[in-house]
């Protein structure tokens, strides 16, 4: 039983981003218990400024090498060789597994030596002590990218065969990493555990989804194929979708230099705001986009253009029907969600405000950061990357002109409002852009959902604001207890009204959703997609 559910595999979107949801969501919530940890254990402090800002380095490395070749290259080439070839699908996932390696540990040596100086350009505003800190931990938490460079490899192959559910366990793996860095290995390496903790989480990602990978016929053999046509055409397809990542990182680099003049925590909270607003896009944005990527190779591959614009279609209402509920409570609710989560030790009320700001501004751009996936895996479905790459290097230069002109009006938060105001500029570039390729993006039967959904959201906001104060009469707003049991039953009782609208309304994704929630696929059954069901 237990080896058919790691095995098994999924072969509708819906079905599979439910998989990938419910399992994005236990990560979430392991991630949810990772920054409780370290908010009571550290609050908004210089410590994790410094922890945060080392990942920078790292998180360049593994966007710059690994995403951009996953996500742009290797699947769409790996789902194509394997209606052809599975053998030669297996060479080419062991070459990728070994150029990357190979390209990872040249770059990550060469950084190990030039952290310190790289470091001092960074966080400017950061002490000698803390520059000194963040240095070491970048060292050692250069290694994670080649374990999860490795474990990126098989995860690709797994996304291709459709086995969703594997993959989805990943994050967790790596959750429970820096978790066990944080309890365990702090006390006894100091600031050094907690980057320990990251690396022991990367390769903890890549052990878990060794055995499936075998079982689907991987062996591993001692190939670079440097001049294989397959292996050229991923990195062909890589360089675009390479520098876009590069872009979006330097993005990030930039609202960490400007956080860390801010004072002492600044960084903290802004990745503090960042993760719970992440929670979201993750369980949903990014399970929809994961999981319907290999179905729109397929349908691309095929030449079937009708059946591609179905899919994106279905999926963006989908996402649409699920993020605009969990916007309305991050944005009515924000001071419950970050007091709850992270209220707790060392993170005092002043952390709270500033966080539960930011958050408010990162709520606004939810349903543009949850579409961006799935746009963008669009065009690499048609094996076309410099589009997305044209629209990222826009949205970056837009975010960074924001965040330097938003922080000198809100400070932190005006950077979470810069990032948000530049995702939607670049959902609105990638969709023009897309409906320019394909002709259509099914736009009528979206605005009809949309108008549908507003009405539901409308009705959603209304009960929540006005539970708000009474509920707050009747507990003490003072304790963890209280708070929590007003935002739960304000949030539950917007939640229930909004389901009962759409119901009333005979929203098709509602009625899919609740359909989807009877298949025999969500006990871990393979079935095969029905477009006549969904289609109309």
């Amino acid at each position: 039983m237990i080896q058919k559910i790691f095995s098994s595999q999924s072969q509708t979107i819906t079905g599979a981003a439910i998989i990938l949801g419910a399992a994005s969501l236990f990560s979430r919530l392991i991630g949810i218990i990772r920054d409780r940890i370290f908010a009571h254990y550290f609050g908004a402090s210089d410590l994790l400024d410094a922890y945060y800002a080392a990942f920078r380095i790292p998180d360049f490395v593994f966007y710059l090498l690994i995403v951009g070749a996953l996500s742009a290259g290797f699947i769409p080439v790996f789902t194509s060789l394997w209606q052809k070839d599975k053998e030669e699908a297996w060479k080419i996932t062991n070459a990728m597994m070994h150029i990357l390696g190979l390209c990872l540990l040249v770059l990550c040596g060469s950084l190990f030596f030039l952290a310190p100086v790289l470091m001092r350009y960074l966080v400017p505003g950061f002490s000698e002590e803390n520059i000194h800190l963040a240095s070491r931990l970048t060292r050692i938490m250069l290694l994670s990218p080649f374990f999860l460079g490795i474990s990126s490899v098989a995860s690709g192959a797994l996304q291709s065969l459709k086995h969703f559910f594997i993959y989805s366990l990943t994050p967790v793996m790596y959750n429970l990493g820096i978790i066990l860095g944080a309890i365990f290995l702090y006390p006894i390496f100091g600031p050094s555990g907690l980057a320990f903790g990251v690396v022991i989480g990367a390769l903890l990602h890549l052990i878990i989804q060794v055995p499936v990978l075998y079982q689907q016929g991987f062996r591993y053999r001692a190939l670079f194929l440097w001049n294989n046509p397959s292996v050229k055409k991923i990195g062909k397809l890589m360089i675009p979708r390479t520098l876009g990542l590069a872009a979006n990182q330097i993005n990030l680099v930039i609202i960490v230099m400007l956080a860390s003049t801010l004072g002492e925590g600044s960084i903290a909270i802004y990745q503090f705001a960042d993760n719970l607003q992440a929670a979201p896009i993750g369980v949903i944005g990014i399970s929809f986009a994961l999981a319907a990527f290999p179905l729109l190779s397929e349908f691309s591959a095929k030449n079937e253009k009708e059946k591609m614009i179905h899919y994106l279609s279905e999926t963006i209402r989908q996402i649409l029907f699920f993020i605009i509920p969990i916007t309305v409570l991050f944005l009515l609710l924000r001071a419950q969600i970050v007091r709850v989560v992270l209220g707790t030790g060392q993170f005092d009320w002043t952390a709270t405000v500033t966080t539960a700001d930011a958050l408010a501004f990162f709520a606004l751009s939810l349903f543009a950061q949850c579409l961006i996936p799935l746009l963008a895996r669009g065009f690499y479905a048609l094996h076309n990357t410099w589009i997305p790459f044209t629209v990222g290097m826009t949205t970056t230069v837009v975010s960074i002109v924001m965040s330097v002109f938003f922080k000198a009006l809100f400070g932190l938060p005006g950077l979470a409002l810069a990032y948000s105001l530049a995702m939607m500029v670049q959902l609105v570039l990638l969709w023009v852009s897309l409906h320019f390729v394909l002709g259509n993006l099914d736009e009528v039967r979206m605005m009809r959902t949309l108008s549908k959904l507003s009405v539901a959201a409308i009705g959603m906001a209304v009960v929540v604001q006005f539970l708000k104060a009474p509920l707050a009469a009747m507990v003490d707003m003072t304790r963890f207890w209280g708070i929590f049991v007003q935002g739960f039953v304000a949030g539950a009782a917007g939640l229930c009204l909004y389901g009962f609208i759409c119901y009333a309304l005979r929203l098709e994704e509602m009625e899919r959703f609740h359909k989807s929630l009877k298949r025999r696929w969500l006990k871990m059954r393979s079935i095969q997609p029905d477009i006549a069901e969904t289609g109309r």
